[in-house]
């Protein structure tokens, strides 16, 4: 995660806001923040509600799936990289810089 910082900047620039969410607790959130050195806002979907509606929770399993949505101003989804592409940010520069 300390890698994603340095791109931080770029999101800036093209007038994008970078949030992180998952199902963990909002201590927990906190924890992992400090340790990674995380700067924008982590959201807790404890609830899994979030999860489910994007359709990235893995219900016999428990967890939602590492997956990345680059969704634009009118609330409409642009890009997802879900599993090891979601590993990389390449994707959501790339959407992010052609939103406008």
């Amino acid at each position: 995660m300390k890698a994603y910082q340095a791109d931080m900047p770029h999101f800036d620039q093209n007038n994008s806001q970078v949030l992180g969410i998952s199902i963990d607790t909002v201590p927990s959130q906190r924890n992992f923040a400090e340790k990674e050195g995380i700067k924008f806002p982590l959201l807790s979907d404890f609830y899994k509600k979030v999860s489910r509606t994007y359709g990235v929770l893995d219900e016999d399993k428990g967890y939602d799936n590492r997956t990345t949505l680059v969704v634009d101003k009118q609330g409409i989804i642009q890009r997802i990289d879900a599993g090891s592409q979601a590993l990389s940010i390449a994707g959501a520069k790339e959407a992010c810089g052609m939103l406008k």
